[in-house]
């Protein structure tokens, strides 16, 4: 299960189409003339044009949305399609696609023959870049057409004055490449501790069909300066692994053996401390964890791969768990939660981002709260000031090819002009 840290709603634009009908009492010819222009305006004609085997002189279009509940048999039966048709559609091309598969607010055309009315085709907008088309006229079929999507490659950049997520939104980025940048700096940089004048440079993917934007893909390689250090973070294929993962300037990997928060948390309400005092007890005492305020319910994950070596009460500290980590001598707790997630004892393996449990208050708690702590050798550690390992460097023979092939592309990102 992977942790999306400090998740933002990802958001996709979707173009509605409307058609335009229009005439006038001239000649034939401007008539169709006028009509034609009218209709060229519209996308759906765009539909037609870009699959084989219709044209306007021969077919008409109306569109549609699927209605909540609604259903390709209820329809295909408005459009006088036979229950024999409807069920060879479902059971004689189900490997070509499932008509069971529709989705309230998705957009279908209808198309009728200009000469006779008589229905012929239905094409339903399954993704953005997929259309299902089932064609009646002449023999039942069900084809799928898919547009081709075109990859740009884009630069930005921007100087934070309030948020990473504002910042993003003032320059026209997609809210979903927020959340991308989040996640890959997950392991580093705590977002809730951004700085004004914190800046980045980012070359990423933008993917389009028909020329309409669609979505980001990967980003190929950003810097983010955070508290005047600069994190740069390059996409590069692993030769060990043989998959396209992070990995900063001196070839560790983006990913390390903890993340560096095990929730997404509104505050820090208590960090670490040899003498802090005590909220209930009134009296000073070690502190040796981070509180994390965070309403009560919200996912508590595992920090890193493990197993899970102790999970139930624990006096002052609720429910707790601890977990023992695959690498060197570290073990985490997790204080106060609510419950703990479905399946979690001891002897239980988790991984990385995996859910533990929830936020809770149990044991001696005045609210709300997750307190973290991390344990290496025995010996309590800062957790926010951890120098965790990455999980899987460049291997030491590779680094040199390494250096050379980012080269350019940091280059080319140094070189961006701040924003």
């Amino acid at each position: 299960m992977v942790f999306r840290h400090n998740i933002f709603i990802s958001t996709s634009v979707f173009f509605g189409i409307v058609f335009l009908f229009s005439t006038c009492t001239s000649t034939n010819t401007n008539v169709q003339e006028s009509i034609q222009e009218s209709i060229k305006s519209t996308e759906e004609v765009e539909i037609f044009k870009k699959i084989q085997g219709f044209s306007l002189e021969n077919f008409k279009i109306d569109s549609s949305s699927v209605k909540n509940g609604q259903s390709f048999s209820e329809i295909l039966q408005s459009l006088n399609i036979s229950y024999d048709q409807i069920y060879s559609l479902g059971n004689d091309f189900k490997e070509i696609y499932d008509i069971r598969k529709i989705y309230p607010g998705d957009k279908y055309y209808t198309i009728f023959n200009s000469d006779s009315n008589k229905f012929s085709n239905l094409i339903y907008q399954h993704s953005l870049t997929e259309k299902v088309i089932m064609s009646f006229l002449d023999s039942l079929n069900i084809t799928v057409i898919k547009s081709p999507v075109e990859i740009r490659i884009q630069k930005a950049s921007g100087t934070i004055s309030s948020s990473l997520w504002q910042s993003f939104i003032d320059n026209k980025l997609s809210p979903a490449l927020v959340s991308k940048v989040a996640s890959l700096y997950a392991w580093t940089i705590d977002f809730f501790d951004i700085q004004s004048e914190d800046n980045y440079k980012i070359i990423f993917e933008s993917k389009y069909v028909e020329n309409k934007f669609i979505g980001v893909g990967n980003i190929k390689a950003i810097l983010f300066n955070h508290k005047g250090r600069d994190f740069y973070a390059f996409r590069y294929l692993s030769k060990s692994k043989k998959v396209e993962s992070y990995f900063t300037e001196s070839g560790e990997s983006m990913q390390r053996a903890l993340l560096s928060a095990p929730l997404e948390y509104v505050r820090i309400s208590s960090k670490f401390s040899n003498r802090r005092l005590h909220p209930i007890k009134k009296i000073y005492r070690p502190h040796h964890g981070v509180d994390y305020a965070a309403p009560s319910g919200t996912d508590v994950v595992s920090t890193g791969d493990g197993k899970v070596i102790f999970a139930g009460r624990s006096g002052g500290a609720g429910n707790m768990i601890k977990i023992k980590h695959s690498f060197g001598n570290v073990v985490t707790k997790y204080l106060h939660l609510l419950r703990f997630a479905k399946g979690i004892k001891v002897g239980k393996y988790v991984e990385q981002g995996q859910k533990i449990g929830e936020v809770g208050s149990t044991g001696l708690s005045t609210g709300p709260h997750l307190d973290y702590r991390v344990y290496i050798n025995g010996k309590a550690k800062n957790p926010l000031k951890l120098n965790v390992p990455s999980k899987d460097p460049i291997a030491e023979n590779l680094k040199s090819k390494y250096y050379l092939d980012i080269a350019e592309i940091k280059a080319t990102l140094d070189s961006i002009s701040l924003q």
